[in-house]
């Protein structure tokens, strides 16, 4: 009972501010999102300031945010214990729904609007408004976000372990 009530009292003395896996999954969510800008400014030709809260594109956020994660978890905790294995899963999951589900789901959607837009106009989901396509991603765009996620958590630690 005292060992609880100690690792309470030291966990509870951390500031949410220095939680490093915490910081390295926000930051590389952050970074894919920024990036995702100048990607599809490259692709379209044009800014799109959606990009900054959408899903899709280059690279994956998702996978930024949960391989940066478990990286960071990894190089904190160590890859041996239970809170790393956890957080691998998570991340493998996550990337494969990405180019799973999701993407199917978005190209389903693609297949959808185009029927609804050759509609007569006289049909009741004619006026429907168009499904989000851009659900998944392209296995590049997944491993382009893994390894983000992983250089902002290697980053990451780099300032952690100079800083102590």
């Amino acid at each position: 009972m005292g060992e609880v009530a100690a690792t309470n009292t030291s966990s509870s003395s951390s500031s949410i501010l220095t939680n490093y896996p915490l910081l390295s999954a926000l930051i590389a969510f952050a970074m894919a999102q920024f990036i995702k800008l100048f990607t599809a400014l490259y692709k379209e030709r044009r800014w799109d300031i959606k990009q900054l809260v959408g899903s899709g594109g280059m690279p994956s956020s998702h996978s930024a945010t949960v391989t940066a994660i478990a990286a960071a978890i990894g190089f904190q905790e160590g890859v041996g214990g239970s809170l790393f294995a956890i957080a691998l899963i998570l991340a493998c999951v996550v990337m494969y729904d990405a180019t799973g589900v999701r993407l199917h789901a978005g190209r389903q959607a693609e297949v959808l609007n185009q029927i609804v837009y050759e509609l007569p106009s006289e049909h009741p989901l004619a006026e429907s408004r168009p499904l989000r396509e851009l659900l998944g991603h392209t296995p590049p765009q997944v491993i382009a976000g893994g390894l983000l996620g992983i250089v902002t958590a290697a980053i990451g630690h780099l300032i952690v372990m100079a800083t102590r």
